[in-house]
């Protein structure tokens, strides 16, 4: 139970900065998909590269997760046609709703009750996708 506590506090801190650094702000998102700001590009750019850098340094360090076991991020089939279909669709939703899936959760906090039929869309876009995955390109 602690280690959900944990959890549940480093979340807490992600909303916060998420909110203070208006990476939620539909309007912040707005501007990036006009190309207007570099705000957002900064923000998902930095998100990037420390993704790499901990990555890398996971390898190096041999990090381990909380369940004790070597962090290993599993290979995927190589697949044009997926990643620019799925990605098509997740930046029209994203440009559509104006969040991604992330912030959905902490718009709610902010008191943007209209995102529930955001996430209820994306549960039953989730939900669909699970039924048609054998019959979709992969």
């Amino acid at each position: 139970m602690g280690k959900y506590i944990k959890f549940f506090i480093v979340g807490i801190f992600f909303g916060i900065v998420l909110v203070k650094s208006e990476a939620v702000s539909w309007y912040r998102i707005f501007e990036m998909f006009k190309f207007q700001s570099f705000h957002m590009y900064g923000i998902i750019g930095t998100a990037v590269i420390t993704g790499i850098l901990l990555l890398r340094l996971s390898k190096t360090k041999n990090i381990q997760t909380t369940e004790g076991s070597d962090l290993r991020v599993p290979l995927k089939e190589r697949g044009f046609t997926r990643y620019i279909l799925g990605g098509t669709i997740f930046g029209l939703g994203w440009a559509l709703s104006g969040a991604c899936p992330g912030p959905m959760y902490i718009l709610i906090g902010t008191g943007a009750f209209s995102i529930i039929v955001v996430i209820a869309a994306a549960l039953l876009g989730t939900y669909a996708y699970g039924l048609l995955k054998d019959k979709l390109p992969h």
